[in-house]
């Protein structure tokens, strides 16, 4: 027999139910995930550098919004390839995280003969800040103009050199397609970091330097170096006065290279706790107080979805790839 509940039977009933069952199913969101222990944040790199800062950063908002412990690990070697390795093995649990960049988690694949991870092994979860390289020259080289200094670097015929921060890296990368596009050649003198290489070239050792715009920008400021140009396509508000190396001649219209440092996980770590990383990093990036220390970094935020992280950083796997291949060179992770 059917039964007919009075509307106070009713209103008894429902509100002996939880809240969210009151709900329609489409306002019942999932509950973000939240660690319940400690969260460790390895950067694969030595302290002091933009990846160490960045993850130091992060590291701060994640312990002050989840309210659990959360410590950077500086993981360096072999261009920051152990410390992303120690990551791809981790457990998938959401509490190892990768503070990444453009060498361990682009330039790496193509790099090293012996890679022991591959793209598949991480989930892109957000970029986090991109910075311009900058081609700075010793003021002894005449050239205040882009066109001005392919022309001298072809009366050259070879004899100039440039320093990098470490062969395989972004600054040597950058000097190797430039020579590609536009068809000039110079010697290539590796340093270990960007601090030998700069004294080197203030020095007069070696000419020219694509260098991190973080790094040079106080030599160009005194007058030590000189700026010629910006890797990306964009100007820097930093160093409004440098204009992009793509705009300045049409073989140099492809040139763009970008610094950029974005957070990744463990492959197979789940959904929710990549969307919940996800949404903590866009929270921090668009804090007032992150924006303004990035800017002191002459560098700008870059959050993404995981999507849109994944895809970018596929665009630059490509794109290192043809440089590479092209200049021929090969290393093993020691």
């Amino acid at each position: 027999m059917t039964r007919h509940l009075t509307r106070r039977a009713a209103l008894v009933a429902a509100s002996a139910l939880p809240a969210a069952a009151l709900l329609p199913a489409s306002s019942r969101a999932q509950a973000p995930w939240t660690p319940t222990q400690g969260v460790r944040v390895v950067v694969p790199a030595a302290p002091g550098g933009g990846t160490d800062i960045m993850g130091r950063l992060l590291a701060a908002h994640l312990q002050e919004a989840w309210g659990q412990s959360c410590v950077v690990d500086n993981k360096s070697g072999a261009g920051g390839v152990i410390g992303s390795t120690e990551v791809v093995k981790s457990k998938p649990d959401g509490y190892t995280i990768l503070m990444g960049n453009i060498g361990p988690q682009a330039i790496a694949y193509s790099l090293y003969r012996n890679m022991p991870y591959t793209p598949a092994s991480l989930i892109p979860v957000s970029n986090a800040i991109t910075a311009p390289n900058v081609l700075v020259v010793h003021p002894s080289v005449p050239a205040k103009t882009i066109p001005e200094f392919v022309a001298w670097l072809k009366a050259q015929n070879g004899k100039a050199s440039y320093a990098s921060s470490g062969t395989g890296q972004s600054p040597h990368l950058s000097a190797a397609w430039f020579l590609q596009l536009t068809g000039t050649k110079a010697e290539h003198v590796p340093y270990r970091g960007a601090a030998p290489a700069l004294a080197d070239l203030t020095a007069g050792v070696t000419q020219f330097f694509f260098d991190n715009l973080t790094t040079s920008i106080e030599f160009i400021r005194a007058n030590k170096l000189r700026g010629l140009g910006l890797t990306s396509a964009q100007r820097s508000p930093a160093a409004p006065e440098l204009v992009p190396i793509c705009e300045t001649m049409p073989e140099l219209k492809p040139f763009d290279v970008s610094t950029w440092f974005g957070v990744f996980l463990p492959a197979g770590t789940p959904k929710p706790i990549v969307d919940s990383l996800n949404a903590q990093m866009k929270v921090w990036l668009d804090s007032p107080k992150t924006k303004e220390r990035i800017a002191t970094m002459a560098s700008t935020p870059a959050y993404g979805t995981p999507e849109q992280f994944a895809q970018f950083v596929t665009a630059q796997i490509a794109q290192w790839k043809g440089v590479i291949d092209k200049e021929g060179l090969k290393l093993d992770v020691n």
